[in-house]
């Protein structure tokens, strides 16, 4: 009897076999989270340290020199409400759009589902949002917000799912793209930064003038699922347009970006 080995369907997430795999997931997990704080100073205090920072620069060199609508609350919490979310996005981006260069090895040696290697890059950027979440809070006491609180665990769930499909779903595209064009490694990081002023993070949706740019970050996947956060701490109803258009995109991104990884992953142990 004779077993042949290959890739699922390129449509299809394959759930019943990564469900098989799950312990390698985990373990691929814990690994990229121990290497990312291994030999470091601060460990995994630079979860806590890298918004709080971002969040005072952005409080000192843009809110005070700019006039920039926070809405009815303070501006380190407006932007904090950003951050909390885009960390997830472009940590998760970074580590699926290198993880496939970056198990060269592995993946010529034995075969398991190639889309383990992005989704446990991704799992592992969770852990830094589950540290930066519980500063969130502090911060939100600190200001005499956290009343908002319980509006903000059930928005939150939504908002991740947005935040995790579109990341999925980019960063296995990237993560194909950079298996084949290894300069990818420099686009990624470049790209990330074009994103973030690119997404409503120091700034509200209805901040541009122009229509068509307001019409741009509304098709930008993270806008909503910024914009739900934001909704329940301000506590005013939630943008609905905003909100739908980013479900769409996010679920348009994850489609593509699976597609095209199997529609590529027959040739990975080629080119890795």
């Amino acid at each position: 009897m004779e077993y042949e080995i290959k890739p699922a369907g390129r449509f299809s997430l394959n759930l019943s076999e990564l469900w098989e795999y799950r312990e390698l997931i985990f373990f691929f997990t814990w690994r990229d989270i121990k290497v990312k704080y291994k030999q470091t100073f601060f460990g995994a205090a630079w979860a806590v340290i890298q918004p709080l920072l971002l969040m005072v620069v952005f409080t000192v060199f843009f809110a005070r020199n700019f006039t920039i609508e926070s809405g009815n609350i303070p501006y380190p919490v407006f932007v904090f409400s950003g951050l909390l979310l885009w960390n997830v996005f472009a940590n998760g981006l970074s580590n699926a759009g290198n993880s496939m260069v970056a198990n060269a090895n592995i993946i010529k040696k034995i075969y398991f589902p190639r889309l383990i290697i992005p989704i446990s890059s991704i799992l592992s950027a969770m852990v830094d949002f589950l540290i930066s979440i519980i500063v969130y809070f502090c911060v939100l006491f600190f200001y005499g917000l956290q009343s908002t609180i319980p509006s903000i665990l059930l928005m939150l769930p939504l908002s991740l799912l947005i935040t995790l499909c579109t990341t999925l779903g980019a960063g296995s595209f990237l993560a194909a793209l950079n298996v084949k064009y290894r300069d990818f490694r420099y686009v990624i990081p470049f790209l990330i930064q074009v994103l973030m002023f690119m997404t409503p993070i120091i700034y509200p949706v209805s901040t541009p003038d122009m229509e068509w740019v307001r019409t741009l970050l509304l098709l930008n996947p993270m806008t909503g699922a910024i914009d739900l956060i934001r909704s329940a701490v301000m506590q005013v109803p939630v943008n609905q347009t905003a909100v739908a258009m980013a479900s769409v995109s996010s679920l348009l991104w994850l489609i593509i970006g699976i597609s095209y990884f199997r529609r590529t992953e027959y040739y990975f142990a080629d080119l890795a």
